[in-house]
């Protein structure tokens, strides 16, 4: 951010409002990859649709084990036809998260990551610590509230390094308009440094009306209090925008086909979809109007993007594409050995220990063990066990239990 904001001052634009505009790109550009994998999905889900929903249905009613193991590795052989996967369209979300939780941070506190914001409340930080009293008018002003540690803390008492400029600096940001003209009432001598730093930090902060750092809620409630109508719709402009790109975003989302609305999780999704907007422009009027910004303008550029893609994958030769990704499979395999999924091998593994192995009388000749066979096989090793060396209940002897059934089988087979 601090390096996108000096680019800006080179050419004569240094905003706040401008940096995350251009942040928003930088990082909806280097998701692309993720984006266009996330809308792929979307888009092949109504064409796999049918198959899934047949696989659904072949194994309805079915909830052993073995069959769920099966239902799940014949879904993800479906995924690997189409060349999709359903968990790599939740990875642009986990993703967007952190930043989301990082930008806040910035936005709530810009002076200590922007340097040439932080210069603007110099020198009058400088000069406003020399005058008496300073410290106790600015711990009694509502901008403080949430520092007052800070102010009791022993670095800010000792002056160790920074702390007192940065603590004047932290409450400073939070200043309103009201509070800005009590300041230069109170302290004449620096009314002044106030006002050029008014200036700067109104040229870098302010966009589209609105300060960067204020929730739009706070700007609301300013600008109800002073009759402002300008103010008041300036307030609002970011959480409207905010719930109208929402909705533009759900329009253009890959809509599920008929059989999918039936489905009581794409119902609530649906449902999701179109509470969103209004979630969204919930969170855009009570954060702060960067974060808002942010949501905005990541709103619009998915929305480019959702158009291209959509137009890239309607325009797609689906024959073409899946032999091409069968190709890509193949070549996969052969890579690997043909080395068994770690689904395949638990499924294979649970119908290895299904007791309805059958044992060979001949090269073609096979017969299923019976119930009685197995009992008695059942009772000649739990006898060796009670009459075993192993002390009861150990794991020895559950193992030589074990051993003693296998024996058992072996004899059998000869």
């Amino acid at each position: 951010m601090n390096g996108i904001f000096i680019l800006l001052n080179s050419i004569g634009l240094p905003n706040i409002g401008l940096a995350i505009i251009i942040f928003t790109i930088v990082i909806y550009m280097c998701m692309l990859p993720l984006t266009i994998k996330q809308q792929r999905f979307s888009k092949l889900s109504n064409i796999m649709s049918p198959e899934i929903q047949a696989i659904q249905k072949k194994y309805k009613g079915k909830n052993d084990q073995e069959s769920m193991q099966r239902m799940n590795e014949e879904t993800q052989a479906v995924y690997r036809k189409y060349g999709v996967s359903a968990t790599g369209s939740c990875l642009q979300l986990l993703i967007q998260m952190p930043i989301l939780f990082a930008l806040y941070r910035v936005i709530y506190n810009i002076p200590a990551y922007v340097t040439q914001v932080k210069d603007a409340f110099f020198p009058l930080v400088t000069n406003l610590i020399n005058q008496a009293g300073a410290s106790e008018y600015l711990q009694s002003t509502t901008a403080a509230a949430q520092f007052k540690s800070s102010f009791a803390s022993e670095n800010f008492i000792n002056n160790v390094g920074n702390t007192v400029s940065n603590t004047f600096i932290d409450v400073l940001n939070r200043f309103s308009t009201a509070d800005w003209s009590a300041l230069s009432e109170q302290f004449p001598a620096v009314s002044g440094d106030v006002a050029n730093t008014v200036s700067q930090l109104t040229r870098y902060n302010n966009f589209l009306g609105l300060n960067i750092g204020n929730s739009p809620f706070f700007t609301f409630r300013e600008a109800l209090a002073a009759g402002s109508v300008i103010g008041i719709i300036a307030a609002i402009v970011v959480p409207a925008l905010a719930a109208v790109t929402q909705l533009i975003n759900v329009a253009l989302m890959p809509q599920p086909t008929r059989d999918d609305q039936e489905n009581a999780m794409a119902s609530s999704m649906k449902t999701m979809n179109y509470m969103m907007p209004i979630m969204s422009a919930w969170f855009c009027f009570t954060l702060p109007a960067g974060l808002g910004l942010y949501w905005v303008a990541g709103a619009v550029v998915r929305s480019v993007q959702q158009v291209l893609i959509n137009k890239h994958i309607n325009n797609m030769d689906m024959d073409a594409y899946l032999a091409k990704t069968a190709e890509k499979q193949k070549i996969a395999a052969e890579k690997g050995g043909d080395k068994p999924s770690l689904m395949q091998k638990l499924v294979n593994s649970s119908a290895a220990q299904t007791p309805s192995s059958s044992v060979g009388t001949g090269a073609s000749a096979k017969t299923r063990v019976s119930d009685s066979e197995k009992q008695k096989k059942l009772e000649q090793a739990q006898n060796i066990y009670k009459n075993g060396k192993y002390k009861e209940g150990s794991l020895a002897s559950k193992a030589n239990m074990v051993d003693a059934f296998n024996n058992a089988k072996k004899n059998d087979k000869k």
